[in-house]
């Protein structure tokens, strides 16, 4: 189940399904330079120091730990470093790395210099983490030899690298691992102007007619993600070519979401549907996550991690001790009055309500 809804994460809100030409599309628009890289300000210039620093050391730089919500370039962060640093980039995960010595066959291959990528790195099986904590910091893998009383621990050393480890969920990782990272990055949701400018650039490499307007409408729908915004432009090319005249305008944009149920706010159904059975069900709550869940028809896990995140950061739901609330936003959103004696929820609210 956790694997279905971090795939459906990192998927974005519009395809239930990642085509394989959708993936080729998503990966030819990905910045290849840091300077081609849009918004992270403070990131790309603290990397920058690191990655120059390396390079005129001719030492690899520390590994690098990026954090943050899916589509925000954890990937597309990673990939440049081995750009930058002029060597190849070796791609793994978490989940896929079962057993230590899963781990130990990718390290011990790795040539000096290169950069290991493990996406979702919180999610690696316990016996390969602790493999993990001796490679990052003294380059060396034990393989044990035998079972039981007679095993051996033979001690293999592995060529200087530099591990880039993603996480949607850096409160996950162990401490152990966390520490072992000499620097750590947090991704910060983009403001429209940063996603207007990430636009236009996928609307030159697509070579799509895209207005400074309807860049406005489509960046103030995509939830800050920029991974978002690229696949709403995409669905509203294919809009403009069929039913208009190719050219994305303000007009365009409306209408093309509307058509794929992205509201003005950028909620998609689920989300609507979530707001709707807490307003119109349950009067705004305070009700459970396993309550709602089954009023929407889906799994308590599918709304907690897909759904909940954007709506408690839009200020349309609140997590609290008692269950999920209603805020006043949310009702006037949907266009629906609170139900007479309904109280706000409280300011202080912690995010483990159940």
């Amino acid at each position: 189940m956790r694997e279905e809804i971090e795939d459906r994460e990192r998927r974005g809100v519009i395809s239930p399904t990642a085509e394989p030409d959708e993936r080729a599309i998503e990966s030819a628009l990905r910045p290849r330079r840091l300077d081609d890289f849009i918004g992270q300000t403070r990131v790309r210039e603290q990397l920058s120091l690191m990655l120059q620093s390396a390079l005129q050391r001719g030492r690899p730089p520390d590994h690098v730990l990026l954090s943050g919500p899916p589509g925000l370039g954890k990937t597309t962060m990673a990939m440049i470093i081995a750009v930058e640093l002029g060597t190849s980039l070796r791609i793994s995960s978490g989940p896929a790395i079962e057993r230590a010595g899963d781990l130990a066959a990718i390290l011990s291959t790795l040539a000096e210099g290169e950069v290991l990528f493990l996406d979702e790195i919180h999610r690696m099986a316990r016996p390969a983490e602790e493999v993990l904590y001796v490679a990052m910091e003294d380059f060396r893998v034990d393989v044990v030899v035998g079972k039981g009383p007679g095993a051996t621990a033979i001690p293999l050393d592995i060529a200087p690298f530099t591990l880039a480890g993603a996480t949607t969920r850096a409160g996950l990782l162990p401490a152990p691992l966390r520490d072992r990272f000499g620097f750590t990055a947090h991704l910060d949701f983009y403001a429209p102007d940063e996603l207007e400018q990430v636009l236009h650039r996928s609307a030159r490499l697509l070579e799509v007619n895209l207005r400074a307007d309807g860049a406005e409408e489509i960046a103030g729908r995509s939830r800050g993600t920029p991974r978002i915004a690229n696949r709403l432009l995409r669905r509203v090319r294919d809009y403009a070519e069929v039913r208009a005249d190719g050219v994305i305008t303000r007009e365009v944009a409306r209408s093309a979401l509307t058509l794929y149920e992205v509201d003005e706010e950028g909620l998609d159904r689920l989300d609507r549907a979530v707001l709707g059975a807490l307003l119109r069900r349950f009067g705004g709550g305070p009700v459970g996550l396993s309550t709602l869940a089954v009023a929407v028809g889906e799994e308590p896990e599918t709304v907690e991690v897909v759904a909940e995140p954007f709506l408690v950061r839009a200020g349309l739901l609140a997590r609290t001790p008692r269950g999920r609330i209603a805020t006043p936003t949310a009702w006037a959103h949907l266009g629906l009055n609170p139900p007479r004696g309904w109280q706000e929820p409280p300011t202080l609210f912690d995010s483990s309500g159940s």
